[in-house]
């Protein structure tokens, strides 16, 4: 697999509205995209730090995996993900080395980016998420 950077760190919020003023007013970063993932029950922001985004992650439904970790864990840090060139080949490599996949197929997720998730129990209590540009 090749990694060619970080796509994103994801931030679970309760409120994308209250939290523009810290991102935009204090960090002085500027939100370029919001969007609903209807599938995901969640809306996202993003910003630009250099080559790396940040995803700010709001529940749209009690039922959303978002809603369940702020619930369990409260606002924070929720996933890293990695930019890698070949998506569906990165998966069958990871799970060939032992690693428990979220998403055995690459999905649809914000930005038009195909994505997937390996489980925290065998990437370091790290929630993973894998990207791939579509060509």
């Amino acid at each position: 697999m090749e990694i060619t950077h970080i796509e994103h760190i994801g931030i679970a919020v309760k409120s994308i509205e209250e939290q523009l003023p810290y991102y935009e007013g204090i960090l002085g970063l500027k939100c370029y995209n919001i969007e609903t993932v209807e599938d995901q029950k969640v809306k996202t922001a993003f910003f630009m730090v250099g080559q790396t985004k940040i995803e700010l992650l709001e529940p749209t439904s009690d039922e959303s995996t978002i809603a369940k970790f702020i619930e369990k864990r409260g606002e924070g840090i929720h996933h890293i993900a990695y930019a890698t060139k070949n998506l569906g080949e990165s998966l069958k490599e990871m799970e060939s080395k032992g690693v428990r996949l979220i998403d055995q197929q690459p999905r649809g997720g914000a930005e038009g980016l195909n994505i997937a998730f390996l489980h925290p129990k065998s990437t370091g209590s790290v929630l993973t998420e894998l990207c791939e540009h579509p060509e």
